[in-house]
């Protein structure tokens, strides 16, 4: 399917990015993949703005993190995002949370997978 959500829309939640548009393409492709899986080929107006959203928590947690805390002494930039909390990292992905009315966002959260070693 067709991504619900154009670069400049997302850019409008992201006041600061410097992403070109066709990097933003680039994760707009990964949120919408994520969308069609979870929604099939809604074309609801709620599921644009989770599209929206993820596709900037996705942008954040990679390319332009956001910070949690900036000095100007020795200048320090401690960022959010502690990986394994997923779309809790990002005020981003909390959004794109709390538009998802369906909860399918909040159980992909829930998901872990786990790895025991069993002596033998």
């Amino acid at each position: 399917m067709e991504p619900r959500v154009t670069a400049d829309e997302v850019r409008e939640i992201m006041d600061d990015t410097d992403l070109i548009n066709a990097n933003i393409d680039s994760f707009i492709s990964g949120a919408n993949a994520l969308m069609n899986t979870l929604f099939g080929n809604s074309t609801l107006p709620l599921h644009k703005e989770v599209e929206r959203w993820l596709t900037a928590h996705l942008i954040a947690c990679t390319r332009e993190r956001q910070a949690l805390k900036e000095e100007a002494g020795s200048a320090k930039i401690t960022y959010t995002g502690v990986y394994e909390k997923g779309l809790s990292m990002t005020s981003y992905g909390q959004m794109a949370m709390t538009l998802d009315t369906s909860g399918k966002l909040m159980l992909l959260m829930l998901r872990r997978a786990s790895i025991y070693a069993v002596k033998s």
